[in-house]
């Protein structure tokens, strides 16, 4: 059985916000910021290829999601207004990202 903190339930993005929420199966309501998911790509681009991810101060612009896909059943894939659509973000990278008030209480340094 896969792990339901990995399997989202629904996926909420209206046009011209700046933040995503992720519904998660084990009952997670996950909140990622455009500038969190951006500045955090994943992508050889944006990363390099060290293998170690830092985050990339995006600009206002590259803030702005076109598209989410589904990639397989474990990852999503973003597709930003500037033509950046090469980050592919699996479901357990996401589940680090998240926002929400109860993970950013829990985060290191908190």
């Amino acid at each position: 059985m896969k792990d339901p903190r990995f399997k989202p339930t629904a996926i909420r993005s209206p046009r011209g916000a700046r933040t995503t929420e992720i519904d998660w199966a084990d009952g997670h309501k996950g909140v990622y910021p455009h500038a969190v998911l951006r500045g955090y790509c994943p992508c050889a681009g944006c990363q390099g290829h060290s293998g170690e991810i830092k985050f990339v101060e995006p600009t206002d612009a590259q803030q702005e999601l076109e598209d989410i896909t589904t990639v397989g059943g474990y990852a999503l894939a973003l597709t930003w207004f500037d033509g950046h659509d090469s980050g592919i973000y699996s479901y357990k990278y996401l589940r680090s990202l998240c926002r929400c008030a109860e993970c950013a209480a829990a985060a290191p340094g908190n």
